[in-house]
């Protein structure tokens, strides 16, 4: 199976028909355009919310016009089609995952039990790209693999990343559906609509926010028709408009009309850009949710369907807008002005629809990277739903759906209005380019070992972009902007004081493990009754004897037969084959049946329920135990650098919880190895005990006043209220021992 599944995988896009690539194409019109399709409903309207005023010279629009055209055609298309999505991290995509495409090629990753071993992992090797081993790119590695400093900047800004992702599934809710209900105001009283579009604006955000856990594969199927019909509609009317309106409009992509436009509005035209940048809003999107799909379906559905369909929708309200200068200031310059009368009410009910999806999207998305960034240690345990059995990615988080929906609605309540929430909005989605283009530009030089001029290029031609825009959004801090960077800093201190917390335990752990001459002092027997059953101590370390393990020697009159030291860790790639799962060793001599497995997990993977584990568990061990017996390898002390991948042997599957195998009779196989194994499967069917430490960490004494806040009050309060892990959750309870221990970090 093994095989197969490399020949299959090894030239992905040969193998690919194109059916299913357009299929694939069809579906992500529902999961990744939603946001960015929806865009038109409130670009205009927040460009002239009040920096600039639409003239009877059409500059001003014309102006608009040309930076929408060539900010959608440099950054979705140019830098995120055709650079970006090149930068897979074995298919998935995402800040997180250029982070760790950087972790693998660079040692720069703060996951601090990683291995050697673990670079023998089949995602580890499976792409071809080399790191960079000469010149610029070798210098560039050894600097950032030398200066912790750097590594930890490095951090920072992959989580300032994934904060402003998270600020985004607040905001992106809040202005596409506000924007969509909008259309209300053109039928009713202008006293009026302003009473009606924030709760019903509300009472959408919270039917959609309470039906998340119920998960999208019910209704998945409907998203992409409803973003095809609303990409059919805006297009239809943008070509309607300039058809009937102003079909010279397409002059208006002459940049030259950008230059016009700046030097007659000056200061006004560059704070405009916070309103224009929103039509971009959801192109990251294209790359976070890359795991879902392949390069080649993304890459058809934008070109071929939605930088057509967007492009002519822009310049048709440019074109309505060009013959209709008398707009009333109420109203303003919305979307639905542009839309003739006879349809607007159709239009409004798909535009909310349309909008309901693209908020779909970014939760779903906020919820994947929240769980990427648990795996890593940079976020606190959540409780983690899978909603789909079937389909890959679709997960639940009750917790941050709830935070999600009241910061969601404060922000609705609170501004009332577009031109707030797209400020905030635009400095949260300038910020996450900005940050994938300096993760790019490093990926450029130390993956894919291109000269560092390209990658300077690179970082300037777009960068410069991005940073004014990014400019033009930081300026209307006051006026909204404040959000997404009060929101960033509040996750960004809970992500960072817990990846503190969490790199300042283990520190302790190794530290404090206990020598294995003292483990060898103990004799066979390690110095107590040895009773019948496997003891599973969960540990971090990947190496030594816990310290927890010697306070149960010294404390108890009995143990189990066999012990197994269990850590199960997050390694930086998406996935691990089943087969790469565990890592086996032996500490110490035969006789003392001390045990080491390691599990390993991608930051995409779900842990397996307790039956599952256990089985593989045993396997596992009893396949380490056959191999060595075959091998006649007699090893007295363990050597962390021995400890391979052993594949997992089958066994039937039984609807029982226990496991039975049978000792192998084979006369080559060392008469020591089957004892072992027999004994293995004697304490098997006695039972199993999970044995958890329960850590109370605190800041030891002559710590500074910050790591006594960070540890004591950020890490300790983030510990009480965090989720416990979800593998000792999966273990029955009365199974279970919890031993209470106090951390002096």
């Amino acid at each position: 199976m093994a095989l197969m599944d490399v020949e299959t995988r090894t030239n992905p896009i040969k193998k690919e028909s194109w059916r299913a690539v357009l299929t694939l194409a069809y579906q992500s019109l529902g999961v990744v355009y939603g946001d960015l399709s929806t865009s038109p409903l409130y670009v205009y309207k927040s460009t002239f919310a009040e920096d600039i005023h639409h003239s009877e010279t059409n500059e001003e629009i014309y102006g608009v016009v040309s930076f929408i055209f060539w900010t959608l055609t440099l950054i979705p298309l140019l830098k995120y089609v055709f650079i970006v999505l090149r930068a897979d991290d074995n298919g998935e995509g995402g800040t997180f995952a250029l982070y760790s495409l950087l972790c693998r090629h660079a040692r720069v990753s703060t996951l601090p039990n990683g291995q050697v071993a673990d670079e023998e992992l089949y995602e580890y090797k499976k792409d071809e790209i080399v790191s960079a081993d000469k010149g610029f790119g070798l210098r560039l590695r050894s600097t950032l693999e030398k200066h912790k400093f750097l590594q930890r900047i490095l951090l920072v800004l992959a989580l300032i990343g994934t904060c402003m992702v998270i600020g985004d599934g607040v905001l992106t809710p809040a202005i596409s559906v506000f924007s969509a209900v909008s259309g209300l105001e053109l039928s009713m009283a202008k006293p009026h609509h302003q009473y009606v579009e924030v709760p019903v604006a509300c009472v959408i955000l919270l039917i959609l926010f309470y039906l998340q856990h119920y998960g999208t594969h019910r209704i998945g199927f409907l998203f992409a028709p409803i973003v095809i019909t609303w990409l059919f509609c805006i297009s239809a009317i943008g070509l309607y408009n300039i058809c009937h309106w102003n079909p010279h409009v397409y002059r208006a992509v002459s940049p030259y009309y950008m230059y016009k436009f700046l030097k007659k509005t000056r200061k006004g035209g560059w704070m405009s850009l916070g309103g224009i940048l929103l039509c971009m809003t959801g192109s990251e999107a294209m790359y976070a949710d890359l795991g879902h799909f392949s390069q080649l379906s993304i890459k058809i559905a934008f070109t071929c369907v939605v930088y057509p369909a967007l492009i002519l929708a822009y310049m048709g309200q440019a074109a309505y807008l060009s013959k209709h200068h008398l707009i009333e200031n109420d109203y303003r310059i919305g979307f639905y002005v542009s839309v003739p009368e006879k349809i607007r009410l159709p239009v409004l009910v798909i535009a909310i629809l349309a909008a309901v999806v693209g908020s779909q999207a970014v939760i779903t998305g906020t919820f994947s990277i929240i769980k990427q960034c648990s795996a890593l240690g940079c976020f606190p345990r959540v409780k983690i739903i899978h909603t789909s059995s079937e389909v890959h990615g679709q997960i639940y988080i009750p917790e941050i759906n709830w935070t999600l929906m009241l910061l969601c609605l404060a922000v609705t309540v609170g501004f009332r209005d577009t031109k707030h929430i797209s400020n905030a909005s635009g400095l949260a989605v300038i910020t996450v380019m900005l940050v994938t283009t300096c993760l790019m530009s490093l990926v450029i030089v130390l993956c894919w070992r291109r000269s560092g001029f390209l990658a300077i290029c690179f970082i300037f031609f777009f960068g410069s972009i991005e940073a004014l825009y990014f400019s033009a959004s930081l300026i209307k801090f006051l006026d909204g902007a404040w959000v997404p960077i009060a929101l960033s800093f509040i996750f960004l201190m809970i992500m960072y004081t817990w990846n503190y917390g969490t790199l300042k335990k283990y520190e302790f752990d190794v530290q404090n493990k206990v020598s294995i001459q003292w483990l060898l002092g103990l004799g066979d027997n390690l110095g107590i009754a040895r009773v019948r059953g496997i003891g599973l101590i969960h540990t971090e370390l990947v190496s030594g004897v816990p310290s927890i393990f010697s306070h149960f020697v010294t404390n108890l009159p009995a143990f189990h037969q066999v012990v197994i030291f269990l850590c199960i860790k997050s390694v930086p790639v998406p996935h691990v084959r089943p087969e790469e799962r565990f890592l086996v060793g032996r500490v110490g001599p035969k006789g003392y049946r001390l045990y080491r497995c390691i599990a390993r997990y991608g930051y995409r993977d779900a842990h397996m329920d307790d039956v599952e584990f256990e089985k593989d568990l045993a396997c596992s061990i009893a396949e380490f135990i056959r191999s060595e017996g075959l091998e006649n390898n007699n090893v007295n002390i363990e050597d962390d650098e021995r400890m391979t991948s052993r594949e997992i042997i089958s066994s039937p599957r039984v609807p029982n919880k226990k496991v039975r195998f049978l000792v192998p009779k084979n006369p080559e196989m060392d008469t020591s190895a089957v004892v072992e194994l027999q004994e293995l499967m004697e304490a098997r069917e006695a039972g199993l005990a999970f044995i958890l430490g329960h850590c109370y960490v605190r800041a030891k004494s002559g710590s500074s006043f910050m790591k006594r806040l960070a540890i004591d009050v950020g890490y300790d309060f983030l510990r009480r209220n965090s989720r416990g892990p979800s593998y000792a959750l999966s273990f029955p309870r009365a199974s279970t021992l919890e031993v209470a221990m106090v951390y002096h970090v």
